[in-house]
């Protein structure tokens, strides 16, 4: 893999207007685009054995310009995925690991009493780890509210206020954030406010048994070279440029808006919704769906989504936006078959 990046993006900009000026040159740079993120696929494939639906997933979020919520338990690579993914990408990374004792200022900054070689004394503005393109959120759930809610307002508007004044931060600006859902002892459970925000929440399981054993070999021996970089910053503005303008067709708008509404008890004829859902997905979640099948087709090398990718992305889009009610829970019913059974009607 080549150690230096080749840019994207038109050298007159990239990251606003309109990306296709017209079909034939739409096509050119998907493909291009398309294949550049093969190259990030591979890069990241040298580095995290298997789990190729989780790093799709990982780079649709951060191609669609959102958030996303690693689970899984410890070991499966989740900060090694984080920390490959802000190199291949180019982007500037920090991590934060979330303790009980973690305050918000440890997160967003603060301000500090500065005296000059002239004895004047003023304040000044100390920025925080999340003041990067790309903020790894280790064990999110170990942090008290408090300190959880200092990234709400920096997930959804992409700045935070310190004593009244607001500080923009970097773009892109993304957060992946890991839990482990095993050790739930002295944990604080992400308020639903807070979830709304991730737009995916990734599963991660336990890799095959060939990519384990590819695993054990590649680790435990002569240490192998780090990842490289394949794209800048600026790529990836282009590229959720891109995403945006892909088209959309009236019967993919239409199985989003079915699927979202077919998951509220209030607005779905499902029985088994309205008999096991306590509160279904907002309309966030359709947002999110329309954003990441286009971020999906573009991985693709394709021009629009199709119904695929709504059922691909069904599962991470709304597991994390829905709540079994008591009932449900107690006849251990699994909120992702509930899902599935809302795809299989997509049909």
């Amino acid at each position: 893999m080549p150690n230096q990046t080749v840019s994207l993006a038109p050298e007159t900009g990239s990251s606003g207007g309109n990306a296709f000026p017209d079909s034939t040159s739409a096509a050119q740079q998907v493909d291009l685009v398309a294949r550049r993120l093969q190259d990030v696929r591979a890069e990241i494939g040298r580095i995290i054995f298997g789990q190729k639906d989780v790093v799709d997933q990982a780079l649709v979020s951060i191609l669609s310009g959102g958030h996303a919520l690693l689970v899984g338990a410890p070991g499966l690579g989740k900060t090694l995925l984080v920390t490959t993914l802000g190199t291949v990408l180019g982007l500037d990374s920090r991590r934060v690991q979330f303790t009980p004792d973690l305050m918000p200022s440890d997160i967003t900054g603060s301000e500090i009493l500065d005296e000059d070689a002239a004895g004047h004394r003023s304040f000044r503005f100390v920025p925080g780890p999340v003041f990067c393109q790309l903020l790894m959120a280790d064990e999110i759930n170990r942090a008290s509210p408090r300190t959880q809610s200092a990234l709400l307002q920096a997930m959804q508007e992409h700045r935070v206020a310190i004593a009244g004044t607001e500080y923009a931060l970097p773009r892109p600006f993304h957060v992946l954030a890991t839990q482990n859902p095993i050790d739930q002892e002295g944990t604080y459970p992400l308020p639903e406010a807070q979830l709304d925000r991730f737009m995916l929440q990734i599963q991660l399981t336990f890799p095959e048994a060939a990519d384990e054993r590819a695993m054990l070999l590649a680790t435990t021996g002569v240490p192998q070279s780090g990842p490289q970089p394949i794209l800048s910053t600026e790529d990836v503005l282009y590229a959720q440029a891109m995403v945006r303008a892909l088209p959309v067709g009236e019967r993919i708008v239409d199985a989003i808006l079915n699927l979202v509404r077919s998951a509220r008890p209030e607005t779905t004829d499902v029985q088994t919704v309205k008999d096991c859902i306590a509160w279904g997905p907002g309309p966030r979640a359709a947002q999110t769906l329309m954003l990441a099948t286009r971020a999906r087709a573009l991985l693709d090398g394709r021009l629009s989504p199709d119904l695929d990718d709504v059922a691909a992305l069904a599962r991470p889009v709304l597991a994390h936006r829905m709540a079994l009610s008591f009932s449900a829970r107690a006849d251990s019913t699994r909120i992702e078959d509930v899902i599935d059974g809302l795809v299989s009607r997509l049909g």
